[in-house]
């Protein structure tokens, strides 16, 4: 601490004051008059006026004990103030504004952090069950909101803002999948916000193709349509939001039975993720890869009742289900056996489509907000008064179950 720190110290003492009831005097945190006396940082303009009061001294006297005898570089702001002691206000202003766009409370790899745990999450997301993922999330949702009232460059606050918002997001999904509508909504709301003060964009569009996701899965097939070209719109050309938006108007199209114009989609989608840059590793939810638009594809091609859906539905399987353990399964398997039974069912191959219902099912990888999927499979089968309806049915009732106990806890 320099000698002139010491003297702001010292003045505070003959004051009479502690560094706590200094602090409560000038309206800071007691940190903040620890900065300012070990010459961390120095007050802010408008705090000055309460230091000199409190202090009973001039605004001259308090530049006094605010700057430091010498400096170690006559490249430092300190170092101009020290052998300009008579600058102007004008001229105050400048350095402290130079001070305060360096300053921060927040810091490069604590964000760098965050934006690998946002990473983590996402790539967990199609193999973790959505409330134990959901607590993570919430944890670290919390912290973001505890740095937004950290001292920070703008740099790092836009950072912070876009890492807040996925993780939003990302909560937003959970909460669909778990059936938690109103929950969903504010988490939903929250990341558009904080993408529009990022000016980010591709957030926002994400937030719109989740949204009609969740609309879509209640049948509401127009205003899921609606929703994923507002998403399209957004989105920046050629990126992820962009070709997932464009898959949900063809899922969309598909369950409003506008076959020319859902091929139309399936087609779109395709010469996108062609063009698009593969991640390597792990699958991430907000990042499209072929896999991804293969799924989508076969869930498409089932809705419109079109028998291609089955290769598509097998290659996925046949890519992603490691062995026989279906317990193991990634969503998106579960998913393709709910395709390849819609499809199997539509071409006769009935014994075929129980096996694969039963087991997506069974595998314990449908989410609640999808049990509707496995629903109308049961639903087909139980019209057709197969022998094998009533087990489906009980697996079916048991997934019903178990989604009460998981909402329960």
């Amino acid at each position: 601490m320099t000698s002139k720190r010491r003297r702001l110290a010292e003045r505070r003492k003959a004051c009479g004051f502690n560094q706590e009831e200094f602090a409560e005097a000038v309206g800071v945190d007691r940190s903040t008059v620890q900065r300012w006396e070990n010459g961390k940082t120095g007050p802010q303009p408008w705090q000055r006026p309460k230091l000199a009061k409190a202090l009973e001294i001039t605004a001259n006297e308090l530049d006094a004990l605010l700057i430091p005898d010498s400096c170690t570089s006559p490249q430092t702001p300190s170092a101009w103030l020290a052998v300009a002691p008579s600058a102007s206000d004008d001229e105050f202003d400048a350095f402290e504004l130079a001070r305060r766009v360096s300053a921060s409370d927040v810091g490069k790899e604590t964000l760098s952090r965050l934006e690998n745990t946002f990473d983590e999450l996402a790539m967990k997301y199609p193999v973790s069950p959505p409330q134990e993922l959901l607590e993570r999330v919430r944890k670290h949702s919390a912290y973001v909101a505890h740095l937004m009232d950290a001292r920070m460059t703008l740099s790092e606050q836009r950072r912070l803002y876009v890492v807040g918002g996925w993780f939003q997001l990302l909560g937003a999904t959970l909460h669909i999948d778990l059936n938690q509508e109103h929950s969903a909504t504010a988490r939903l709301q929250t990341a558009a916000t904080l993408a529009r003060h990022a000016e980010f964009p591709e957030i926002e569009a994400w937030c719109y193709e989740t949204d009609a996701w969740r609309v879509l899965t209640d049948g509401d097939y127009s205003r899921a349509l609606e929703l994923s070209q507002v998403a399209q719109q957004l989105a920046p050309a050629g990126s992820s939001a962009a070709i997932q938006a464009t898959a949900q108007e063809g899922r969309a199209r598909a369950r409003l039975g506008e076959r020319k114009e859902t091929y139309v989609a399936i087609d779109r989608v395709q010469r996108m993720s062609d063009s698009l840059i593969q991640r390597k590793g792990t699958e991430h939810h907000y990042q499209y890869d072929a896999g991804k638009s293969l799924a989508y594809t076969a869930t498409t091609l089932a809705w419109v009742g079109d028998p291609a859906a089955e290769n598509c539905a097998r290659e996925v399987i046949a890519k992603l289900a490691p062995a026989d353990d279906i317990h193991k399964w990634p969503r998106r398997v579960a998913s393709a056996n709910i395709d390849l039974s819609l499809a199997l069912l539509g071409v006769g191959r009935l014994d075929e489509a129980c096996d694969a219902a039963q087991r997506a099912i069974l595998s314990g990888r449908i989410v609640p907000s999808n049990h509707w999927r496995a629903l109308e499979v049961v639903k087909a089968v139980e019209i057709r008064q197969l022998p094998e309806a009533s087990d489906l049915r009980e697996a079916y009732q048991g997934l019903k179950a178990l989604e009460s106990g998981t909402q329960g806890s």
